[in-house]
């Protein structure tokens, strides 16, 4: 048997020595003096039994009882607690945090020394079969037997405290009840087993549509739920739920059959519906009904607005994809003027989209593009085609055009986006410096590491970088050193006709100056009236864009009027 003596007192400790070698226990003694050097020797062997004393220096004895009890790794380690001292409450309260025995030194002989330990020992085996026990009991309590999900008790108790949790650091919480479309058909016609294994396969692909910090539960039957904390937003909850639908969409094979098992998703959200956890089950529920009547194998919010906002999403998203497949797209270009001779100097490519004869405004489908990514196949298809067309312009010009391409933040992130530009322009025989490159100050702050390497590359190339919509928003003048800007485009906000404020007019002229000291070309947008032209003449803004001159043009359009 392995035993550690923990005691400051070296005669104490040599009399529980000798007693201990005339008893019939054969031990191995390590004996320390401190708390600490006992939670050393912890830490590097196990021991059967601990005598340790309650009074000790700098912690007592108490403190290291509760460090061990408290660590379910030792819950077979028998603890003796000894003292000089004989009261009844003492000896209470070490019993109490978790001490088998306790002794008083004057009183230990070798009867009542190898007596206590043999006690000790039993009684620490029974604890730590019952605590095994309880522990068995506990998962049985919390945790669906067939799936291994957590239960309705305990997905109940957790979204209490997830919901308080939420409301502290004011961010969204989503609860997804979710129902397995024709269950029911599945049990009636190929028996419980196969129903049985369907939910289990079911749970795997829903698994693997989290990111493992959510709560998933089986409330029962084929119905689940799943709590999203910490949301910013409630895009977070229709992106779970739609990969959700989307992973359910394939056939599982369960034994020899090929059963089709979508899923009807309801979505309620705190603290906007609610912060009664009954209320959020409530609204989740008829959120989850509607969905199923609308057809099944979709999700649905309980509040109108939200689901109406999602579906448009949607709807637009699905369109978009089916407009990269049919090239629905167009292009129009409004012209770049310079402001002294009056005479165009380049052109920006601004992408159109007419569904069935009706605009949609690139305002309302470029952040849908942007979130379902599919803004980078767009994005590619404006470079070819802008490209292109300036290839055309320029073929029989001494003057050659130039051609301004916005960018999104998300195609900054493509890493094959440097090849195929310089592919585009080996392909039409463009020159790169013909090609600005326009982003807004927003696509700089977003992963700067990375946008920093990628807009390098682009300017090692040869294109001039732009940046748009400068004096406003997140203007910073640490990127016009931080990025190889070639080009600034002050904001049409700054322009007299957006406002006659004299303080907005004196910001413009110092923006100018600051710009013009840096050396980079300036361009005025939102030039729209004779004030906008005469002023930005007067501040020495070479170039200029806006209605003052005209709006974005078909190709046809431009060449007709202006080459």
């Amino acid at each position: 048997m392995k035993v550690l003596i923990v005691d400051d007192d070296i005669v104490d400790r040599e009399l529980i020595k000798r007693t201990l070698k005339r008893s019939d226990i054969s031990c191995n003694i390590t004996e320390v003096e401190s708390v600490d050097d006992a939670l050393k020797n912890l830490q590097d062997s196990s021991f059967d039994a601990i005598l340790l004393d309650y009074n000790l220096p700098q912690r007592n004895g108490i403190e290291l009882l509760l460090e061990i009890k408290g660590d379910p790794n030792r819950h077979d380690t028998a603890v003796i607690m000894m003292s000089t001292s004989k009261e009844d409450e003492l000896a209470l309260n070490c019993i109490n945090a978790g001490a088998q025995d306790f002794l008083v030194k004057t009183e230990i002989n070798v009867f009542r020394l190898q007596r206590a330990i043999v006690n000790a020992q039993a009684r620490s085996d029974l604890e730590k079969r019952l605590y095994q026990s309880y522990q068995r009991t506990k998962e049985l309590a919390e945790h669906d037997s067939l799936t291994g999900l957590a239960n309705r008790y305990y997905f109940d108790e957790s979204l209490v405290k997830d919901i308080k949790s939420n409301q502290r650091e004011k961010k969204i919480l989503a609860l997804l009840l979710i129902d397995l479309d024709n269950f029911k058909y599945v049990n009636d016609n190929f028996g419980h087993d196969i129903g049985d294994k369907l939910l289990i396969e079911v749970v795997k692909r829903i698994s693997n549509c989290l990111r493992g910090n959510e709560l998933f539960a089986r409330l029962g039957g084929d119905e689940f739920a799943i709590t999203l904390t910490r949301l910013p937003s409630i895009n977070g909850a229709s992106i779970v739920s739609q990969r959700i639908i989307n992973a359910l969409r394939e056939p599982f094979q369960i034994d020899n059959h090929w059963i089709q098992s979508g899923a009807s998703i309801g979505i309620s959200t705190c603290p906007w519906d609610s912060s009664n956890t009954k209320e959020l089950f409530k609204f989740a529920d008829i959120a989850m009904y509607r969905a199923k009547n609308k057809g099944r194998n979709q999700f649905s919010f309980f509040e109108e607005e939200m689901q109406n906002e999602f579906l448009e999403q949607f709807k637009i998203e699905t369109q978009l994809r089916s407009a990269i497949m049919n090239d629905d797209f167009y292009l129009h270009y409004q012209p770049v003027i310079d402001a002294k001779s009056k005479t165009i100097t380049g052109v920006e490519a601004l992408i159109r989209w007419n569904i069935d004869g009706d605009m949609i405004s690139p305002d309302k489908f470029i952040p849908i593009a942007e979130k379902s990514r599919l803004i980078i196949d767009i994005g590619k298809w404006v470079i070819q085609q802008a490209i292109k067309q300036l290839s055309l312009w320029n073929k029989n010009r001494s003057s050659p055009l130039t051609m301004a391409i916005n960018f999104s933040s998300v195609q900054l992130a493509d890493e094959y986006l440097f090849d195929f530009i310089r592919d585009c322009l080996s392909q039409h025989n463009v020159a790169a410096h013909l090609i600005e490159v326009e982003l807004t100050e927003t696509a700089l702050i977003i992963e700067p590491e990375k946008t920093v390497k990628i807009i390098q590359g682009i300017s090692d190339l040869g294109c001039k970088v732009s940046l748009d919509d400068f004096g406003t928003g997140f203007s910073s003048l640490s990127h016009l050193h931080s990025f190889p800007i070639n080009i600034v485009k002050i904001d049409r906000t700054l322009m007299p006709n957006a406002s006659s404020s004299e303080k907005v007019k004196q910001l413009l002229s110092g923006l100018v100056l600051m710009i013009k000291s840096l050396d980079l070309q300036i361009v005025a947008e939102g030039v729209e009236t004779e004030s906008d032209l005469n002023l930005c003449v007067k501040l020495g803004i070479g170039k200029i864009q806006g209605f003052y001159f005209d709006k974005p043009l078909s190709p046809f359009d431009l060449e007709r009027k202006y080459l």
